[in-house]
């Protein structure tokens, strides 16, 4: 997911989703639920034009069960975690299905 949401470049991105995530994907956070792969590329594009510098790193390890996964993460300047979040992923054929993203507030 990381190679998603870090991504900058729309051409790479675009490959990235195509590769990740399954065409029908549905990715939840507390704003809105997307559907498809064009639809992610949007919020991708919009999370990274609003914070200019910022990159996702994770925050902890990737924990997987099954068919889940399980990343907690962290976005903001290098160094700096300005917002806290978790990502709980479906997978099916190698491919993310669905995600819901939590965000953590202290």
């Amino acid at each position: 997911m990381l190679d998603v949401f870090n991504e900058r470049d729309g051409d790479r991105r675009r490959a990235a989703i195509a590769r990740i995530y399954a065409p029908e994907v549905r990715f939840s956070d507390p704003d809105e639920t997307v559907v498809g792969h064009q639809a992610l590329d949007a919020k991708a594009q919009h999370i990274l034009d609003g914070a200019p510098g910022f990159v996702f790193r994770p925050d902890g390890p990737i924990r997987v069960s099954d068919d889940l996964g399980y990343l907690a993460w962290q976005f903001g300047p290098a160094g700096e975690a300005v917002v806290r979040g978790v990502d709980i992923a479906t997978v099916a054929d190698g491919v993310i299905t669905r995600v819901y993203t939590f965000l953590i507030t202290e």
